[in-house]
């Protein structure tokens, strides 16, 4: 029960203070740190009183010294029992009392809550981050960053408060005690003391700079491997694994000189501090032993003097160490802040309402986009597509036809003009309900590394087994998901499926997509090659269900094989951004156009279509 009521302390799934974590160091260590102030001020109090007790028992060993110097060993405990007894109880019982709050608060509360707080909390805004975000960046280095920093942030606060209050008590509580034996003994102390804080000043920014260094080297180099590994069937089917271990050892080389260049700082710093920690030692050894030879202080002082010496250069090396690991871990946090707290490019207006479709009607007002350069990827664009018409999107690679369905989706912003839903503007709505009414079927089909029935559900989790049988037959998906099965055991709808699918065909991917957009029911239904990856005969066997899933939705279909799509009600044809055809598949045949000749390419004019 003690352990669960400590365990509780951190709501760790709560919702973040802010829209976004700051992007700035300090800030960003505040803006977790208040979420759970409390926890942190109990550990300061507690981590206050057992740094006093430590310093307390040095303290009692010159006591006894001193008592047993000038008592009669038959009378000591007599004599002394209630001093003794006070001892007792300091160091068997308040002692553990104290230091079983700490470690407590430290593993029980702090390092499972607030590292977990601050996961969940960065991978909640990282999810919302634009699709480009996730597109430049390796996905192997976003999640390493998301799951280093937490842990890294608990560590370097914990360690700092920690260190804080042991540097203060035991320096401030050394120099009371040595003052009240000899004012002289406070020399040595006092110049160590400002030659430690030289040597820290040094040392310290340029390990938090080679520790940033050695953390983002350390990221890439995750980020490469992670890369290897997702893209394995390349690797395997180019044959060049030796070209892939020459990727990763150049990032290996990178990480371990970066980490090499730090190291070097901090042995240079160890050597420094031992060196002047020997000078501590034999300098208040040395003095304290000149004193006691003329009698200024007694032999219980030499023990404090030497005893607390010892404790606090032990301390130093320890406090060496610790300030090395706040700032590797302060380096680490500086590199996650580039994945963890950058804005996010598309974003709810704060008046976001959810959408709401009537007809499905869909608007191009004067649209442009680009990616980033110069040259317009949609040009002043203007489209009207009816309530329920089917249209088909072509034109040769590049012309615009996914980007357009990207800005539809509010994958990414317009730069110009607006598109309309039903006569709402997308930009004003909420991108959760946007995309609620859109399904998609796309050319590379992408599979969640879950059970069969997982995926289907994303389309609808709320279906019953009736709704989802039925979506499955529709696919024609029923012809190969019992049979399925995994390395566990697991068979037919609880079969894994692998990471992105890879365990599926490419014609069974697609037919799970098929079925999760049967289960969705949009209103409004986009298909980018969709029948692309089956084969003929596959695909002729699930064109009927295809036609019965866009009956009665607004449809846009891209395909690079037109005879797909030559029945649509509208062909928009797109080139470099700009729509230059429109009308049937007869109109624009005759028109003699782009689009006849791509059609007169695919198929040398022995295809028609009726």
């Amino acid at each position: 029960m003690l352990f669960r009521r400590f365990e509780r302390l951190i709501d760790i799934f709560r919702d973040a203070p802010g829209a976004a974590p700051p992007n700035r160091v300090l800030p960003f260590y505040l803006h977790y740190l208040r979420q759970v102030w409390p926890c942190f001020v109990t550990l300061m109090v507690v981590g206050l009183i057992v740094a006093l007790i430590e310093v307390a028992l040095f303290s009692y060993l010159s006591r006894i010294i001193d008592l047993a110097q000038v008592t009669p060993p038959a009378e000591f405990f007599s004599t002394h029992k209630t001093e003794l007894i006070w001892m007792v109880v300091v160091t068997l019982l308040l002692r553990p009392i104290f230091v079983g709050l700490h470690d407590l608060l430290v593993h029980q509360t702090i390092a499972p809550g607030m590292t977990s707080l601050i996961r969940w909390q960065s991978h909640r805004y990282v999810l919302k981050q634009s699709l480009n975000f996730f597109q430049s960046d390796f996905a192997g280095r976003i999640a390493q960053r998301i799951m280093q920093t937490g842990n890294s942030l608990r560590e370097s606060a914990v360690q700092a408060m920690d260190a804080l209050w042991h540097v203060l008590i035991y320096s401030v509580s050394a120099l009371v005690l040595f003052a009240e034996a000899d004012w002289r003994l406070v020399i040595p102390l006092v110049a160590w003391i400002g030659a430690y804080i030289l040597t820290l000043m040094y040392f310290v920014p340029r390990v938090k700079q080679r520790s940033v260094d050695a953390s983002d080297a350390r990221s890439r180099l995750m980020g490469r491997i992670v890369d290897g590994y997702t893209n394995i069937i390349t690797l395997k089917l180019f044959a060049h694994t030796n070209h892939e271990q020459q990727y990763a050892r150049e990032a290996i080389t990178e990480q371990t000189e970066k980490t090499q260049l730090a190291g070097r700082v901090v042995t240079a710093m160890d050597v420094v501090v031992t060196s002047m920690n020997g000078l501590l030692i034999v300098g208040t050894t040395g003095l304290a032993l000149w004193l006691w030879t003329q009698s200024l202080i007694s032999m219980g002082a030499i023990a404090l003097a030497t005893g607390l010496v010892i404790r606090i250069v032990n301390m130093s090396g320890w406090i060496m160490w610790v300030v090395n690991g706040i700032f590797e871990n302060i380096g680490t946090v500086q590199d996650g802040l580039q994945s963890i707290a950058q804005p996010v490019a598309v974003t709810d207006r704060p008046d976001a309402q959810a959408l709401a479709i009537t007809q499905g009607g869909v608007t191009f007002d004067k649209v442009n986009f680009h990616y980033g350069n110069d040259r317009g990827i949609i040009q002043h664009l203007d489209l009207d597509i009816r309530p329920g018409e089917k249209i088909g999107l072509i034109g040769p690679s590049g012309a615009g036809k996914s980007t357009l369905v990207n800005l539809l989706l509010r994958l990414y912003d317009v730069q110009g003009g607006r598109i309309l839903i039903d006569g709402q503007d997308v930009s004003g709505v909420t991108q959760e309900s946007l995309r609620a009414q859109i399904g998609m079927i796309t050319q590379d089909t992408s599979l969640l590394h879950r059970s069969i029935r997982d995926n289907l559900l994303y389309g609808n989790p709320g279906a019953s087994e009736a709704q989802l049988w039925e979506a499955v037959h529709r696919a024609k998906a029923d012809e190969f998901i019992p049979l399925l099965s995994d390395a566990e055991g697991r068979t037919g709808f609880d079969a894994h499926v692998g990471e992105r699918g890879v365990k599926l065909s490419g014609g069974q991917r697609q037919r799970i997509a098929i079925t999760r957009v049967l289960l969705k029911d949009a209103p409004i239904l986009i298909m980018d090659e969709a029948t692309s990856a089956l084969d003929s005969e596959v695909e002729a066997a699930i064109q009927e269900s295809l036609e019965t899933l866009m009956q009665g939705k607004t449809v846009i279909a891209i395909a690079h094989r037109l005879s797909t799509i030559a029945r649509m009600d509208r062909l928009v044809v797109l080139d470099k951004g700009r729509i230059v055809e429109m009308g049937s598949h007869s109109e624009l045949l005759a028109h003699g156009g782009l689009y006849a000749r791509l059609w007169q390419h695919q198929t040398g004019g022995f295809v028609g279509v009726d």
